[in-house]
């Protein structure tokens, strides 16, 4: 009768995890708060301005860039902005709005300067951003709770 459990070898390398030394699968199941510290966060490529960019692909960028931003309010708030004022906005502003959505390493530094309960600082301290601040105001009182629809070309 052949037997229904199978032999598993024993993992026999131990690795230093936190303060402890344990098997390889302890280490990688473990909650040992210590196994996880340093810098996990992946490095972000530094903010490069384009040059020589058309000022169509320019616009269709930013608005890519204002919908995907990883969180859902920076991602109604500038879509919706994007939406309604870029094609408005001169180079020099399109210039100062991707400066604005691309060179803070943390969005939520964004959504604090849109919304006033921080003071951004200087470099980014704008006209944009002063448009951006009435947009996030929202005194006319619209549904914000989807992105707008992209054109279709």
């Amino acid at each position: 009768m052949a037997s229904a459990f199978r032999i598993v070898p024993r993992i026999t390398k131990n690795i230093v995890c936190g303060q402890s030394r344990l098997s390889l699968l302890r280490c990688l199941y473990s909650s040992d708060p210590t196994l996880h510290t340093g810098d996990t966060e992946p490095p972000l490529p530094a903010y490069r301005q384009r040059s020589g960019e058309n000022i169509d692909l320019m616009r269709a960028r930013l608005v890519y860039q204002s919908r995907k931003r990883g969180m859902l309010e920076n991602g109604l708030l500038l879509s919706t902005f994007a939406g309604q004022k870029l094609d408005d906005l001169s180079e020099a502003q399109l210039r100062m709005y991707d400066v604005l959505i691309n060179k803070p390493t943390n969005d939520w530094e964004i959504y604090y300067w849109m919304t006033g309960a921080k003071e951004a600082p200087e470099e980014y301290n704008n006209e944009v951003l002063d448009m951006l601040k009435e947009h996030t105001q929202n005194n006319d009182r619209e549904r914000r709770i989807r992105q707008p629809n992209l054109p279709m070309e």
